[in-house]
């Protein structure tokens, strides 16, 4: 059975390192679309779906 996540568990270090990503993520995924939008490439989209990838993981605490 699959204990129960607990952020608290994580060293200090990595506690601080997800609250920043956590910040940053949408100001970047929010410049890449508009990047998208001005000058699509096929890696600007790769890009953006790894952002947004990210951007889920990361709020629903997988990561």
């Amino acid at each position: 059975m699959r204990r129960r996540y607990n952020p608290y568990l994580l060293p200090p270090w990595l506690r601080k390192t997800r609250f920043y990503c956590k910040g940053i993520i949408i100001p970047f995924t929010c410049f890449q679309f508009v990047r998208i939008i001005i000058f699509p490439t096929t890696w600007d989209i790769i890009i953006l779906l790894l952002f947004i990838g990210l951007w889920y993981l990361l709020h629903s605490d997988i990561i």
